[in-house]
């Protein structure tokens, strides 16, 4: 069976987190995680040219087969929905340029994916990361819900898959 390599991005403004993940049928394996930041006293222009470098430089060194995002949260603050959803088309952008099919996912589901319960709190996502993939050090929590992200992707791209060759007929 082939190697999967797969690029979960957890969106954000300031801090976008990314994950790396290794599948091979149902083996899961830890290659890399980190947070790309954005200078938050830069105009937005340049802080999302900040996050698209980041995230083209995280293609570049981690070559991943595929790729998978979190969907926006939308909350009340209808102006940090807008900015996180810059941020996460930015990141989608640097996939699509780079070749890659970005899959999305919305929060729920990676939550009950990861820990079972669509609502769980962000301490209990971060412990089943660590179960998962016991060698995964992940710095910020926007690294752990990147690679939640990217885990989710793993237990679902198989149905996706699927979907996409009956969609073409």
């Amino acid at each position: 069976m082939a190697i999967i390599r797969i690029l979960g991005i957890d969106p954000g403004l300031r801090n976008t987190g990314w994950g790396m993940i290794a599948s091979e049928g149902t083996r899961l394996s830890f290659l890399g995680c980190g947070t790309v930041h954005s200078d938050g006293k830069a105009p937005l222009a340049e802080r999302l040219k900040q996050l698209n470098e980041g995230i083209a430089g995280v293609i570049r060194a981690w070559t991943p087969d595929e790729a998978a995002i979190e969907e926006t949260f939308v909350n009340k603050d209808a102006r940090a929905t807008l900015k996180l959803g810059h941020a996460r088309g930015v990141s989608m952008l640097a996939c699509a340029v780079a070749g890659l099919q970005v899959d999305e996912y919305a929060p729920n589901l990676v939550k009950k994916t990861i820990v079972g319960a669509g609502h769980a709190e962000k301490d209990q996502i971060h412990m089943m990361v660590k179960v998962l993939l016991p060698k995964a050090d992940p710095a910020t929590p926007d690294a752990a819900d990147a690679l939640a992200v990217a885990l989710t992707h793993a237990q679902h791209r198989g149905a996706l898959a699927r979907e996409r060759l009956l969609a073409k007929g």
